[in-house]
C-alpha cells in the first residue's frame, strides 16, 4: 500500500511502515534538520516546508495517511492550548488533506495519527471528541489507544495515543504487546567520549531533587528509560533526563543510544549536530510502536477490497 506522511521528523512513524513492507510515496516536514536525516535514510525524498505552504494537488494519491502531528498544544510539558495554539490548528489541514484527495476521487483508506497521551483529555476531553466526530464525518471508523514504548521491546517508558481510523467497517484490534527483554544498560555505548561525562560542577544541579516549590526525584541508572524529550540537550534534571554510571563516572546518553531507544537501527545515519540529533528522537515515535501497527492493519484489513 501507498503511503504519504506528515510531519515525518527523522522517520519514526514512517521506518515503521517501511519495515512492514509500505510504499512511502510522499514525505514532509518543515525542520530542514529534521529531513536531512529522513532524506539520508529513505528511499523517498522528503519535502522541507511548511505544510501551509503545500500545494494540495501535489500530493500523490496514497492509500495511507499517517502522521504525528505537532503535539505540543496539547503536552502536559507545554500551555496545553489545543486548538487555540496555531500548531493545534494543523489537525484540520490533515483533515483538508484528506478531503482534497476524495475530492480528486481517492481518500486514503486508513490513516493513522499519532500524539501525546494528554491528547485524550485535554479541555475534559472535548478536543478529543472535536478530533474524533471530525474524522468520522469523513466516513472513518476511528480506533483510540494509548500505547507506552516499552511494552512494544525498547526500555523507554513512552506512553503515546495512536489513532488508527478505518474506512473498512471492521473492529480493529491494536496489536498485543510483548515481554521486554532489554534494559537501558543493554543499550549503552561503551568508550564515550568525554563531553557526555558531566563535571562535578553540573553534576550537583543534575542530581537535585528541585528547587522552590517544585520537587522530583532525581534518579539515574534506570532499567527503563524515562521518555526522551526533544529538549535534551539542555541536559534537564535527571527527574526529567535519563543519565547513567559508567567508569568515568555521570553521563548524558549519546544520539546513538537515543536512537536505540527509539527503536532505530543501528545502520540508521546519523549526520546531524548532537543538539538537532536529540530534538530528533525526542520528538520521533517509536519504530516498534509504528511497525506492530502498521503489522496489524495488515493482519486485519482487506488489502484487495
Amino acid at each position: 500500500m501507498k503511503v504519504a506522511s506528515l510531519f515525518c521528523g527523522c522517520g519514526g512513524l514512517d521506518y515503521g511502515f517501511h519495515k512492514a513492507g509500505y510504499e512511502i510515496v510522499w514525505s514532509n516536514d518543515f525542520d530542514k534538520y529534521a529531513v536531512e536525516t529522513y532524506n539520508k535514510n529513505f528511499p523517498n525524498k522528503a519535502i522541507c516546508a511548511d505544510i501551509n505552504q503545500v500545494d494540495l494537488d501535489s500530493i500523490p494519491k496514497h492509500d495511507v495517511l499517517i502522521g504525528g502531528f505537532p503535539c505540543q498544544p496539547f503536552s502536559m510539558m507545554g500551555k496545553e492550548n489545543g486548538f487555540k495554539d496555531r500548531r493545534g490548528t494543523l489537525f484540520f489541514k490533515v483533515v483538508e488533506i484528506i478531503e482534497n484527495q476524495g475530492n480528486r476521487g481517492q481518500q486514503p483508506r486508513i490513516v493513522v495519527l499519532e500524539n501525546v497521551r494528554n491528547l485524550m483529555t485535554h479541555d475534559k476531553g472535548k478536543t478529543f471528541k472535536v478530533i474524533r466526530e471530525t474524522l468520522e464525518g469523513l466516513g472513518y471508523h476511528v480506533f483510540p489507544a494509548q500505547l507506552n514504548s516499552a511494552d512494544y521491546g525498547v526500555p523507554q517508558t513512552r506512553n503515546r495515543v495512536f489513532l488508527v481510523c478505518l474506512m473498512d467497517d471492521i473492529d480493529y484490534k491494536f496489536p498485543k504487546g510483548v515481554s521486554l527483554k532489554l534494559t537501558l544498560q543493554d543499550l549503552l555505548e561503551q568508550d564515550v567520549p568525554d563531553k557526555y561525562f558531566l563535571s562535578d560542577r553540573i553534576l550537583k544541579t543534575i542530581l537535585s531533587n528541585g528547587t522552590g516549590g517544585y520537587y522530583a526525584k532525581s534518579e539515574i541508572d534506570l532499567t527503563i528509560a524515562r521518555p526522551l524529550t526533544a529538549t535534551m540537550a539542555k541536559m534537564h534534571r535527571a527527574c526529567q533526563d535519563n543519565y547513567v554510571t559508567q567508569e568515568k563516572g555521570v553521563r548524558r546518553l549519546t544520539p546513538r543510544e537515543c536512537a536505540r531507544l527509539q527503536g532505530f537501527p543501528d545502520s540508521f545515519k546519523i549526520e546531524v549536530s548532537d543538539a538537532q540529533a536529540y530534538k530528533q528522537f525526542g520528538n520521533a515515535v517509536t519504530v516498534n510502536v509504528s511497525y506492530a501497527i502498521a503489522k496489524s492493519i495488515l493482519k486485519q484489513v482487506s488489502i484487495n477490497a
